[in-house]
């Protein structure tokens, strides 16, 4: 009885070393074909770790040896190392054509002909608007103002009451400055950043600030409802209209060349008090007369004027001991001036035939 139970034992062992030899040589034979069917690095890879990985086919092969016996496991164990040897030489083989394959099929894209003609790389241009702000603001930044900046709707109050602007003067109509609502307006001057500075800012102050205006005209060659001023604001002890008039004709100077000759003529502005309008001698003519200056020799680019002393009050200075000046130019004006162009809506109509001439 226990020499038949040894026979049987030894047939189902023989008979289980067998189906692992055949299921080696099946998997052999499936890797060699899912290979053969590879097109690419990931699904070689698949494979790899199908049949090598952890769990992998021929590795589950291998774990299960450590049960049978010795001799069976070594007859085992050849046969399974010389198939783990031949997969490996397969992969490698396998890998090394599909990364072949993908070298070529990159270099195929990235190919270049040398024989085409090169792309034309076309450079932007400064817009003369921004030309003409970014000189100004440097020439006044030289003489040591800083950039100040506030918000383009703003309150009627930093708009006209804290500018000594009367109730029934003309700008606070809705014929002239655009209404958010009844306390809020875009912001018909760059005045309004005077405001904001002396509310929050303690003397000396010297300032500019460029930016965008509004105001309700009908868009033609020498209004828009856009524009671009550049406020300039200077408070301290001492300053007079002697400060005044030699801070813009330096600056004239240096914008329009050194031969230019200003003059001042007296205006009304509301928040300055005295008010004066600044002419420069006309840089076409020379101040002989020409179609530019209309025959008079003369070119009006700004107003200025000192601040007024109820301006000064409503940032809490003491206007015994406090004074200053304040000037605003448009800047779509001294630009036509400058480059001699006759219609403003050519700055807005984006034509890169005009904007192009400024490079």
């Amino acid at each position: 009885m226990q020499q038949w139970l040894q026979a049987y034992l030894c047939i189902v062992q023989y008979r289980k070393v067998n189906r692992m030899q055949e299921k080696l040589k099946i998997i052999l034979k499936n890797t060699r074909d899912l290979l053969e069917k590879a097109a690419g690095i990931d699904e070689t890879e698949m494979i790899r770790v199908k049949v090598l990985g952890k769990k992998g086919e021929l590795t589950d092969i291998l774990k299960s040896m450590g049960k049978l016996p010795p001799e069976e496991r070594k007859e085992l164990g050849r046969a399974a190392n010389d198939v783990r040897k031949e997969i490996e030489n397969l992969l490698e083989e396998k890998f090394a054509k599909v990364k072949e394959a993908a070298k070529e099929g990159r270099f195929r894209l990235e190919k270049i002909d040398v024989t085409e003609p090169g792309r034309e790389f076309v450079l932007g241009v400064k817009h003369p608007l921004t030309i003409v702000t970014e000189e100004i603001s440097g020439i006044f930044m030289s003489m040591g103002y800083s950039y100040a900046e506030g918000p383009q709707a703003d309150t009627v109050f930093n708009a006209f009451d804290a500018l000594n602007s009367p109730k029934d003067h003309p700008s606070r109509d809705m014929t002239d400055t655009f209404y958010i609502s009844d306390d809020v307006v875009l912001r018909p001057h760059t005045s309004t950043v005077q405001i904001r500075t002396l509310i929050k800012q303690e003397p000396p102050i010297k300032i500019i600030s460029p930016g965008r205006c509004f105001r309700c005209d009908t868009f033609d060659a020498t209004h828009s409802p856009m524009f671009q001023q550049i406020e300039g604001l200077l408070v301290d002890e001492g300053i007079n209209m002697a400060d005044l008039k030699g801070t813009l004709d330096s600056m004239a100077k240096k914008l329009f060349g050194s031969a230019t000759k200003t003059k001042f003529r007296p205006h009304y502005f509301p928040f300055t008090e005295p008010s004066a309008e600044m002419d420069v001698s006309c840089f076409k003519c020379g101040g002989k007369g020409c179609n530019i200056c209309k025959g008079s020799g003369w070119i009006e680019i700004l107003g200025c004027g000192m601040v007024h002393p109820n301006v000064l009050a409503v940032g809490g200075l003491d206007t015994e001991k406090y004074t200053g000046f304040a000037f605003g130019m448009g800047v779509e004006r001294i630009a036509m001036l400058k480059y001699g162009v006759d219609d403003i809506r050519l700055f807005y109509e984006n034509d890169m035939r005009f904007i192009n001439q400024f490079k």
